[in-house]
Formats: structure tokens, C-alpha cells, sequence
């Protein structure tokens, strides 16, 4: 990844201030006194764990919480902003992690919610969907207008949300996460529209946990800890490692490059010549085969919307195929139940961790036995032990370093990084002979990403193949032995890890093969 980033002069005067900023939650402080400070021509990027405030010092800014305390200035004026629709007046914008959309209505229709028509209350759509295309096409994010949202998949949706922060043309905007669906050449397009936003002396603020891509694009970093400011710095009088350090307070282990692994020949995966369609009814997997070993971690590089989660899907029994066969281990698995794919020793770290992967307002101790609830272990004289549940909540919070204030809490009250890292227990509690682990980190900031990675590790020692299909390109080409490309549905090339060039693979989730 290039380095993008420039010495452009950022204004003298602030282009926004915090102040002061504290915010409490049912008498946890989110937010402690926070002094934030934004100039105009300036990227700046926001870091800290979950739970370190970042999100709700953003989402003050934008108007969706009102601070206890603290004051806002824009372009020296003190403003209160009640709600997004004041900040939206003031020209801050914000792409939000979690997404803001309307799953029944189009692309075009959500992007259009809240503009200003001449015929009002009815808008002119075919305006908006030019517009769209238009920012599509300059920024390299490919979508369609017209489709319905519930039928776009997370990564399509991000691109979604990005589009209609840019439709608004704001002097300030905030990004959370914005690059986790896309290819390399399309980052280095992003950076270079935040740089062109400086440029024009407007200010861009960016909450992220890849730490390269802080180093390549940002001016200043601002690092929050525990809801409190521990760092203040120009980026370039830092780097990765202390970055790092400062977010979590200890030292963080450097993961980059592949690792060297003796996978088995052994084949655990088979997958033949499958296709399979997509919710829309039209082709999601094209005619795609390939093979995983035991010990084995092959991962998936794509641009989110190219075939990923229906792949997922039919290898956990969550989706039929068309054509084509899925053998495990010499059974054939083709269109296969869930149930069946568990009982084969199928595990799967799904995408949307609180839609499919936990019961969100079940006890922490009742998700962890949803894979395995008749077990013998949790039965006594056919019925539920519930004793033995518990036993086994607290012995998997202990082990997987699950940060919650019980195991009979729903598992709602869990923040990202624990909801992931109960999936994560809940799945490998059961010992799994294969792993789908799909975007295992998204949206994890640096210590949970860590956690999640090394348990991956361990499980690929312990002789279990992992299928990783991750929309980060850094941690498929430092964690996989083989990279599979996909593009449209088709696996464009599966190549060893260790040989593999960065941009060649982007290419190639392009599109682009080499002649």
C-alpha cells in the first residue's frame, strides 16, 4: 500500500472543537472529559478499543447522543446539535459502522430519504439515481440503485452508506470502518478522495483499526482509552507498534507476513464444480471447485457482493446449490441441513455476528450450548442441567477472556469484541473438524483482533482446516498457506500464500487476470 498521505497545510484555527465532552451510560462513563479538536485540511484518525468511547464521541458530534457535559464549536461558534438533522445543516456527515438503512426500500430511495425536493413530499429519484452512478463510478463502489437493500449483502450495504454520506457533500466527514470491503486499488482511491477533501480544506475523520492504513492516509491521531484521551500525535511522529501499545496499554505482538505451516494432504473439503443463486434469484456461485486440507487456513480474498456469503452458506447448510457437490471428509454433504453439517464437524463463524450468530436476548450461558444442547452432558434424567450450563459458561468466559458481568446476562449487553469471542467459544467448544470463519475480525479493534487470530491459529495446530473469508486483505495474506480469489461467483486463482504479490491479488478481486 502506497503511501498516500501528504504535508498539505492544515489550517491554524480549529475547524472543530470538543470540549470537555463526557458522557455517562446507566452510570458507566463512555466519554470523560474529552477535549477533540479538528482542523479544517486535516485527515485525522480516531483509535481505541471497544468500548474505549470513539463511537459515542463521534456520534455526540453527529447528533445522535447528547453529551452530559462539554461544549461544540464549529468554525469558532458554539452550536448544539440535537440530532443528526442539525449536523447534517452543519455539513458533518457520518458513516456508521452498524447501518443506518432501510432494509425495504431501494438504494436509491434510502439515499434519498431526508433531501429537499421541488415537488415535495415527492422526490425526484431519477436525479438521485444519476447522482449515484456518478459516485460510484468516481470512487469505485460498485452498486446498484435500484435494488432493495434487504437483497445487498454487509459489504454492499457499507458501500451504500458511504455513497449517501458523499451525496450530501459535507465539509466534515466521519468514517467508521470504511475500507474493510474493498479492494486495494479501490482503497487507494478512498485515500485519495479523503486527501482531495483536505485539499479543499475540509476535514475528515477516520475510526479505524488498521493501523497501516492510519499511517498511509491520516495527519493527526487522536488515541482514546478507557473513554479518555492517552494520545495526541502527528502521524508522522509515530508508528504501528506505538499506536498500538497506547490503545491497549501493553505491547502488541507484530503479525506481519505469512505463517510458514506443514498443512496435511489430507483433502477434509472437497468442493465440485458448484453453483448456486443468490436471494435475488440470479447466479451468486458460477461453476467453482476447490479443495481444503486438514491443518489448513485458505482464505478467501474478494470484494464483499462476489459470491462470499452464499459460499458460506452452502457449506453450513444455510443455502441449496444448483449443481455441483460438497464432500466432507469422503461424505457427500450436497444441500445438506445444518443440523447435518454440524454433526460432520462444521463450524462457522457467521458474517453477522448479532443477527446470525447469537440469540441476542438469551443468557450468555444458553448461546454457548445452542450447537449442543443434546449433549449428554447438559441432560440429567432427560432433562436440561442447568447447573452443568453454567459450569460451562464460566468455564468458557474464563477461557476465551469473555468481559461480561455474568453468564446468565442476555448476550445483547456484550460489546463486539465479546459477542465475537463468544461465537468464537461456542463454536470451538465443540471441537470442529473444519472452520468457516467468515470476516472473524470486522469491526474488532487491535487486542480483540489479536485474541480472534491466535485462536485461529490454534485451531489450525490442532489439525483443523479453516476456509477464512475475510474482506481484509492484510490479514488473509498474513494468516492463509493458500489464497483463493474470487470475482463474480468464480474463483479467478488459488495461489501459496508465501509467494503471493498484493497487487496482483487486487487485480484479480477486480477482475483482472494477467494474460
Amino acid at each position: 500500500m502506497s503511501n498516500v498521505s501528504s504535508s498539505l497545510p492544515i489550517s491554524s484555527l480549529p475547524f472543530i472543537e470538543m470540549r470537555g465532552i463526557t458522557k455517562r451510560f446507566d452510570g458507566v462513563t463512555a466519554n470523560n472529559s474529552i477535549d477533540f479538536t479538528i482542523y479544517g485540511g486535516e485527515v485525522h484518525a480516531l483509535l481505541g478499543e471497544n468500548g474505549a468511547g470513539k463511537t459515542t464521541l463521534m456520534n455526540i458530534l453527529y447528533g445522535l447522543y447528547r453529551a452530559d457535559s462539554g461544549e461544540l464549536l464549529v468554525g469558532g461558534r458554539q452550536v448544539t446539535i440535537r440530532s443528526p438533522k442539525d449536523a447534517i445543516a452543519l455539513k458533518i456527515a457520518m458513516v456508521h459502522q452498524n447501518f443506518e438503512l432501510v432494509p425495504t426500500l431501494t438504494v436509491a430511495e434510502n439515499v434519498g430519504l431526508g433531501l429537499k425536493a421541488k415537488r415535495e413530499p415527492f422526490l425526484n429519484l431519477e436525479s438521485v439515481v444519476k447522482k449515484i452512478n456518478e459516485l460510484a463510478k468516481d470512487y469505485g463502489l460498485p452498486v446498484n440503485p435500484e435494488a432493495l437493500i434487504a437483497q445487498l449483502s454487509v459489504g454492499e450495504r457499507q458501500r451504500v452508506e458511504i455513497i449517501k454520506a458523499l451525496f450530501r457533500q459535507p465539509d466534515t466527514l466521519i468514517l467508521d470502518e470504511p475500507t474493510s470491503v474493498l479492494t486495494p486499488q479501490e482503497v487507494e482511491g478512498l485515500f485519495h478522495f479523503m486527501r482531495s477533501m483536505a485539499t479543499e480544506g475540509k476535514a475528515v475523520v477516520v475510526i479505524t483499526h488498521k493501523l497501516a492504513e492510519v499511517m498511509a492516509v491520516s495527519d493527526s491521531v487522536t488515541v482514546l482509552r478507557h473513554g479518555e484521551v492517552v494520545a495526541r500525535l502527528k502521524t508522522r511522529d509515530t508508528n504501528p507498534n506505538e499506536l498500538a501499545e497506547k490503545m491497549v496499554g501493553r505491547e502488541i505482538p507484530h503479525m506481519e507476513g505469512t505463517i510458514q505451516g506443514e498443512p496435511s494432504e489430507s483433502t477434509i473439503l472437497e468442493i465440485q464444480q458448484v453453483s448456486a443463486l443468490n436471494d435475488k434469484g440470479t447466479l451468486a456461485l458460477d461453476n467453482i471447485s476447490f479443495s481444503l486440507h486438514k491443518g489448513e487456513i485458505l482464505g478467501i480474498a474478494g470484494v464483499a457482493g462476489n459470491g462470499q456469503t452464499e459460499l458460506a452458506e452452502v457449506l453450513t447448510g444455510m443455502r441449496k446449490v444448483t449443481n455441483g457437490k460438497v464432500l466432507v471428509l469422503g461424505s457427500d454433504l450436497t444441500n445438506a441441513s445444518s443440523r447435518e453439517t454440524i454433526k460432520h464437524g462444521i463450524g462457522h463463524i457467521p458474517e453477522d455476528r448479532m443477527g446470525s450468530g447469537l440469540i441476542l436476548d438469551m443468557s450468555i450461558a444458553e448461546n454457548l450450548v445452542l450447537e449442543v444442547r443434546n449433549d449428554p452432558r447438559f441432560e440429567k434424567k432427560y432433562l436440561i442441567d442447568n447447573d452443568q450450563i453454567q459450569l460451562n459458561a464460566k468455564r468458557l468466559v474464563r477461557e476465551y477472556s469473555i468481559s461480561c458481568p455474568g453468564v446468565n446476562v442476555p448476550a445483547r449487553t456484550l460489546s463486539g469484541g465479546n459477542m465475537q469471542k463468544a461465537i468464537l467459544a461456542k463454536v470451538l467448544s465443540r471441537n470442529p473438524k473444519i472452520l468457516i470463519a467468515v470476516q472473524p475480525t470486522s469491526g474488532l479493534d487491535v487486542g480483540a483482533t489479536e485474541f480472534i487470530n491466535e485462536k485461529i491459529k490454534e485451531q489450525r495446530k490442532l489439525g483443523v482446516g479453516i476456509l477464512l473469508i475475510s474482506g481484509d486483505l492484510n490479514e488473509i495474506m498474513s494468516l492463509s498457506d493458500r489464497i483463493a480469489v474470487i470475482f463474480e461467483g468464480k474463483i479467478m486463482g488459488v495461489f501459496p500464500a508465501a509467494t503471493a504479490k498484493i497487487e496482483e491479488i487486487g487485480l484479480m478481486m477486480g477482475g483482472v487476470t494477467k494474460n
